[in-house]
């Protein structure tokens, strides 16, 4: 990954409005798909987008401190049992367990970092998110 990319986009989300849905998005990265994969690639991507997520969250710590690791389990959880869950997190949680998150200083915007994958056969991606809407 391209860790100056990857600022360079937080930088311009942390300072765009937002549309309707109150929130941005990002892919800062997107694999290839699995359909083929014997399960070595698969679990060598993970890491890599892991490494990847925790690189550019030690670049952003340095700006705003270490973030919120914050599980989406129950926030999916909660959904599926007909809760209604605040976007952008009632999706997040749905392909994306876990999340770097951040409160943006001196702003209400959260910024979360996190790695997304909707099934084993479907492509890993990095994730950025920045909205004013408060994790549940």
């Amino acid at each position: 990954m391209d860790i100056a990319r990857g600022l360079a986009t937080v930088d311009q989300l942390c300072v765009r409005e937002f549309p309707e849905e109150g929130y941005l998005v990002a892919e800062l990265q997107t694999s290839r798909d699995f359909y083929e994969d014997d399960g070595t690639g698969w679990e060598e991507t993970e890491d890599q987008y892991d490494a990847d997520r925790d690189g550019l969250s030690e670049r952003l710590a340095d700006r705003w401190g270490a973030p919120h690791l914050v599980s989406l389990a129950s926030t999916l959880e909660s959904s599926v049992n007909g809760e209604d869950i605040p976007e952008p997190w009632a999706s997040l949680s749905a392909h994306v367990p876990d999340l770097h998150l951040w409160r943006l200083p001196g702003t209400a915007r959260w910024i979360a970092l996190g790695v997304s994958q909707w099934d084993r056969e479907l492509p890993f991606q990095l994730l950025l998110v920045v909205t004013e809407i408060a994790p549940p």
